[in-house]
């Protein structure tokens, strides 16, 4: 197994995508590397990609706020993406991009040996928990997941930002995931 040191540095200079080519930083992940609980998001948008870290823009203000809902911070937890490097326009990213970073995030997963996984939106969801994942179905649904551990998804924050209207189930799945990480 690589440290986490050789991991960021084999992750930063990798080309194995066109993302590669056109990020302005890495955005390999922030947060405690040894969390029981890991938030996983699709990939970094514009002030990620500015600063290098995850969920720093309005979505990422809202997230610090429903980790504050359950007594949660980042320093309790290690955030990351699916994607390190920011898709263009902050589109979806492709699943070419998706399959040629995901390596570096199983490799994460691995060193940080989280025992709970939450997807930030369908995306995720659909990388991770299942291809034909329905966000507004499944999300807040536990399952088995590799190792032992636990994944659920939740709404995106950006999401919950453009539809309020979906943030009393969200407030449920926080509860459901604060129920989980307490009792570990």
């Amino acid at each position: 197994m690589k440290s986490w040191d050789e991991l960021k540095t084999e992750c930063m200079q990798c080309r194995r995508c066109k993302l590669g080519d056109t990020r302005t930083n890495l955005v390999f992940g922030v947060g405690n590397p040894n969390a029981d609980l890991m938030f996983i998001g699709e990939g970094p948008g514009e002030q990620e990609d500015l600063r290098g870290e995850p969920f720093v823009g309005r979505a990422g203000q809202f997230l610090d706020q429903m980790l504050a809902l359950i007594n949660l911070s980042r320093d309790d937890i290690y955030i990351a993406n699916i994607v390190k490097c920011r898709p263009p326009n902050n589109r979806d990213p492709q699943p070419d991009e998706r399959t040629a970073c995901s390596e570096w995030l199983f490799a994460q997963i691995e060193l940080i040996n989280p025992r709970l996984i939450v997807c930030l939106g369908r995306i995720a969801a659909m990388c991770l928990i299942n291809p034909d994942f329905k966000i507004t179905r499944e999300h807040g649904q536990w399952t088995p997941f590799l190792g032992g551990r636990e994944i659920t998804a939740i709404y995106h924050p950006a999401a919950l930002l453009r539809d309020p209207a979906k943030r009393p189930e969200t407030f449920v799945d926080l509860k459901s995931i604060q129920a989980k990480y307490s009792a570990l």
